[in-house]
């Protein structure tokens, strides 16, 4: 069984067309709602996915509402898997992220936002420079492969447990990724194909985020390597 968990925050105008493309395999697609100040919630309901509200803001406060209630369930998941709610992934891709889970003996898969797949213009050169950045200080320290801190993944519902997520806001991503190299687990990534979002980007879209965003990955890191 898969699950699916979405934060968002003002998505009004992207949350049901990535819902809707979210593929039949996906038992429950869990939209948490963090937040918003537009049709979020109506949109999403209407799309069909359950959704949770969280006032606290926070891409990992967003992440935990989710897990927190899929831990009330008496039937978990075997994958959960993350996507954004801006339609910047392409949803039906779930298929490639959830195949070295369910096929090859992977506990957790990276959609890999490859350059050659990536439309021009859909990630800033922050963003770009950061991913290149957090994904060479895991290689140096930890020899980590990443190439990525894509928010498209997948991850076997009972490894994330065991990851104790704890990060609050921009660091959620590479939190799991460096617990999961922590923890050993067999990880991969799947090159997808990625394109301009729909809206303004509440972290790389402004200086403040991409700031305070930077300083939450970096923390994290050296974080681990002193460990």
């Amino acid at each position: 069984m898969i699950k699916v968990i979405i934060p968002a925050f003002n998505e009004a105008d992207s949350i049901a067309e990535v819902i809707k493309e979210i593929p039949d395999s996906v038992e429950e697609v869990i939209v948490v709602n963090n937040n918003s100040t537009d049709e979020t919630v109506r949109n999403a309901e209407a799309a069909g996915a359950t959704v949770l509200t969280e006032n606290r803001k926070g891409y990992g406060y967003a992440c935990l509402k989710g897990m927190d209630y899929i831990a009330e369930q008496s039937n978990p998941p075997q994958i959960i898997v993350f996507i954004d709610g801006d339609y910047s992934d392409y949803p039906e891709e779930l298929i490639k992220i959830v195949d070295p889970i369910l096929n090859k003996g992977y506990d957790f898969v990276i959609g890999s936002r490859v350059k050659r797949l990536r439309e021009e213009g859909s990630m800033t050169p922050q963003q770009i420079f950061g991913n290149w950045l957090a994904t060479f200080l895991m290689k140096l320290f930890f020899r980590a492969t990443f190439t990525d801190l894509g928010p498209f993944r997948a991850i076997k519902y009972d490894k994330l447990l065991t990851l104790e997520m704890e990060d609050k806001t921009y660091g959620w991503t590479v939190e799991m990724q460096l617990k999961a190299l922590k923890k050993k687990l067999a990880y991969t990534e799947v090159p997808v194909r990625y394109k301009r979002r729909i809206g303004i980007s509440k972290v790389s879209g402004t200086v403040k985020g991409s700031i305070f965003a930077g300083i939450k990955i970096l923390g994290w890191i050296f974080k681990y390597s002193l460990k």
